[in-house]
């Protein structure tokens, strides 16, 4: 089972494509570690860094950094964001 849920997609993530950042919704028992094996898996794409973050509403959010030049948004393109 995958720990990502499902891409997060509001204005300020869209600026973050900027930075080479996506932002996920992942399962709440996830760590940082399956968290980067499911985007490598998923995506194919080297992950530099992931900050993690639960909201006030008890959802945990994920902050993946990718180590390509344009992986975010080769992406961002390739599940139809943008």
């Amino acid at each position: 089972m995958s720990s990502i849920k499902y891409p997060f997609i509001t204005e300020k993530a869209m600026m973050l494509l900027e930075d080479n950042k996506l932002q996920f919704i992942v399962d709440t028992r996830s760590n940082k570690g399956q968290i980067k094996s499911d985007v490598v898996e998923m995506y194919g794409f080297p992950v530099k860094s992931i900050c993690t973050m639960t909201t006030m509403k008890g959802i945990k959010k994920a902050v993946v950094t990718f180590e390509g030049g344009d992986a975010a948004h080769e992406i961002a393109t390739r599940i139809g964001l943008m």
